[in-house]
């Protein structure tokens, strides 16, 4: 083994647990965010969408389209109205769901 492959090896260990550590301390990236916080009254399907876990953009425009023919949701329970949200996707993100 080279001076080089080593020194490249090193380099590519050192940089996989430096990104790793970055991600895990948040790394400026919402989408690896534990404590990422959306409010449904006001968020974009995309931003949604990003948030919550188990919800992709279908879902999220489903959201958004309830609130804009029911109105502005009174609690985090009415999201399971909205076809394709039930328990199980409420529970996994009520941590995350703000009502404003």
């Amino acid at each position: 083994m080279t001076t080089q492959s080593c020194f490249n090896m090193f380099r590519g260990t050192f940089g996989s647990i430096a990104l790793a550590g970055a991600l895990l301390a948040g790394g400026g990236n919402a989408a690896f965010a534990a404590d990422s916080e959306v409010n449904i009254n006001t968020a974009s399907a995309e931003l949604i969408a990003q948030e919550l876990v188990g919800v992709g953009q279908s879902k999220a425009y489903r959201i958004v389209e309830y609130r804009e023919a029911h109105g502005p949701f009174e609690s985090t329970d009415e999201l399971v109205e909205v076809k394709g949200i039930g328990e199980s996707i409420l529970e996994r993100n009520r941590d995350r769901i703000v009502i404003q």
